[in-house]
């Protein structure tokens, strides 16, 4: 349904991501939305983002410390919040919006535990309220088109799916200097991360997982594994120190103009460090993780991540009893050090500008078929895009992630993360009754 009257949205959360919404509310999407309201337990990052307003012509918007959240919706009739705050308070927000009668959009994974997610859905339960996750990656056109030719019955029932994702040494160092790299406010690339592809699978095959297996260890960052592998460097972080400037690994903040003015120029309020040291102390996720899924209709789930490859892309292999569907993606071939054209931040992942990717349909006694797709233009392969006109225009286009799908990609990770604790395979109906006494 399209909503004539724009809707009024306030921003919780104003570091890097939730620049998207800025942008889209007051340029791309303001006919679709308005946005009314900012906050943070910072205020020079909320400065940042009405700088962004200012800049597309409007009047800065209203700014309110995190603990007037709730007073802000009253006061700025906010019709929805978008959450982009560390994952461990996605609940604390979309609770307290549902409370208020609002809507609420938030950025994966739904929360980062177990006990989020059960607040989450007693409010959503009480309430009636709407809560979307952004699962940017299921409006990617490969994966819509992947998602078609399953739903056609191209390759028959499903019964397995292969899954490797890898993130190389700019974008997968990335996780590990800054406050992802503490499980407890993450819940682990498994949570952060690999809550897209868990998400992804669980749409494409129409299904719901039941019970995980999974190894993981912490094999390339941090302190002791940088001192065996001879990748250690003297610093605590990049800006400012001598032995960050030859690293290729530091991350060098004063390059970017807007890493600058959200982070660097707010340190003194929080002390909030975004450029640590990725071999240093203090990191307690995960960078190898293998992970095997049983889901209910049977499907069955092989899924590794790689956060230190040399490229960056992911494999995928949907097996049917008609056949057998292949996706290559290559994000990057290969990775450079250094400062250049494509990479203008030094240790900053750059736009994925140049994905290729070919999809292969393998049916039953015939040659390999190769199905034409395009990657979109923009962030995620044109799922940014695509996710914000169907968020920000209410569409009903039967791709809109719910409370209910971004729980079942939570609990997929959860479930993962017990069993690497326990060394056992973890049913998630057993997870979710331990999570509710």
């Amino acid at each position: 349904m399209n909503h004539t009257t724009p809707r009024r949205y306030a921003i919780v959360g104003t570091g890097s991501r939730a620049r998207m919404y800025t942008r889209a509310l007051t340029g791309t999407h303001r006919h679709l939305g308005r946005l009314v309201a900012l906050c943070d337990t910072n205020s020079t990052r909320m400065a940042a983002h009405n700088r962004i307003v200012t800049e597309a012509g409007l009047d800065p918007v209203p700014t309110y410390p995190a603990d007037a959240f709730t007073r802000m919706l009253a006061e700025e009739h906010v019709d929805e919040v978008i959450v982009c705050t560390i994952d461990r308070t996605h609940a604390d927000y979309v609770v307290a919006a549902l409370e208020a009668g609002v809507d609420a959009i938030t950025e994966k994974p739904l929360t980062a535990d177990l006990e989020g997610l059960h607040r989450i859905n007693r409010a959503q339960a009480r309430t009636g309220g709407r809560v979307t996750v952004g699962f940017n990656y299921r409006y990617n056109p490969v994966h819509l088109r992947l998602r078609d030719l399953v739903a056609s019955g191209a390759i028959g029932e499903i019964a397995s799916v292969h899954f490797e994702w890898l993130l190389d040494l700019r974008h997968g160092a990335d996780y590990f200097r800054r406050w992802h790299r503490d499980k407890t406010q993450s819940g682990g690339l498994l949570v952060h991360k690999a809550g897209h592809h868990f998400d992804l699978v669980n749409w494409w095959i129409g299904a719901r997982p039941v019970e995980v297996f999974a190894w993981g260890d912490l094999f390339f960052y941090g302190d002791a594994n940088g001192r065996r592998h001879g990748l250690a460097a003297d610093y605590e972080r990049g800006h400012g120190s001598p032995g960050a400037q030859d690293d290729p690994f530091a991350l060098h903040m004063s390059d970017s103009p807007d890493l600058t003015s959200l982070y660097l120029d707010a340190e003194h309020e929080d002390g909030y460090r975004r450029d640590l040291n990725v071999f240093g102390p203090g990191i307690t996720i995960e960078d190898d993780m293998s992970v095997l899924v049983k889901y209910d209709t049977g499907a069955r789930l092989t899924y590794h991540l790689t956060a230190y490859a040399p490229w960056e892309g992911y494999r995928l292999a949907l097996t049917g009893s008609r056949g057998r569907l292949e996706l290559d993606m290559t994000e990057f071939s290969h990775t450079t050090p250094g400062r250049d054209e494509t990479h203008p931040v030094r240790g900053m992942p750059a736009p994925k500008e140049n994905t290729r990717a070919r999809l292969l349909l393998r049916r039953h006694w015939r040659e390999p078929e190769e199905i034409p797709v395009s990657v979109g233009e923009g962030g995620h392969g044109g799922g940014d895009a695509a996710m914000l006109d169907s968020l920000l225009g209410r569409t009903d286009d039967g791709i809109r992630p719910d409370h209910a799908d971004g729980g079942n990609a939570l609990l997929t990770g959860l479930a993962a993360n017990a069993s690497m604790s326990t060394g056992a395979p973890v049913r998630v109906a057993d997870l979710l009754a331990e999570g509710a006494r």
